[in-house]
């Protein structure tokens, strides 16, 4: 039997606009250090989120049953978790998994963003002014994937860059407490 994750829980979301980005990086390095905090920019506005216990599982559990998948594909990958990608002045976003394929690079290949109070694809700007080539939403037990087509991202059906994985499949996984019990449900299923 699968526990599922149940309820919305209490994130906090603080928007503020009108921040230059030589006041975004004094807040970002006054929050340094601060655990289940992220931060992100764009163009003057400042948003930032305090994660739940719920968002942690559901991130961890993505990243870990992707990177399993992504092992046994026999893929050449870099995990580059949630580091800080920015353009100065333009965009900084903290995603809660990314990867980039083949070589690290600057920016990822691929972000992952779970989303539990709102907010999902009006994130994309931010990582369109990045440069991101694939964006993934997790929100309630669902993945939208997105990609960069020349200047705007598109919604696609599957991923560009991890081929054959169980969008739909993965997404429920993610929401099991248990992370063996993930694992095997996400195995056997798959």
């Amino acid at each position: 039997m699968m526990t599922q994750l149940l309820g919305k829980p209490a994130e906090q979301r603080f928007i503020q606009t009108g921040v230059s980005w030589e006041s975004f990086k004094a807040i970002q390095s006054g929050f340094a250090g601060s655990p289940g905090v992220r931060l992100f920019y764009y163009e003057g506005e400042l948003e930032i989120l305090s994660t739940s216990l719920e968002h942690e599982i559901v991130k961890g559990n993505i990243g870990y049953l992707l990177e399993d998948f992504m092992l046994n594909q026999g893929m050449e990958f870099v995990a580059t978790g949630s580091f800080s990608q920015e353009k100065e002045a333009v965009a900084s976003a903290q995603a809660d998994e990314s990867y980039c394929f083949g070589v690290r690079k600057s920016i990822p290949d691929l972000a992952i963003e779970v989303v539990i109070p709102s907010g999902g694809p009006d994130k994309l700007k931010r990582y369109k002014a990045l440069g991101v080539q694939e964006v993934w939403f997790w929100e309630d037990g669902e993945i939208s994937v997105y990609q960069l087509v020349l200047t705007n991202y598109q919604k696609a059906n599957k991923s560009q860059f991890v081929k054959g994985i169980n969008l739909e499949r993965l997404a429920q996984c993610a929401a099991i407490e248990s992370r063996p019990q993930a694992v095997r449900e996400f195995r056997q299923n798959q």
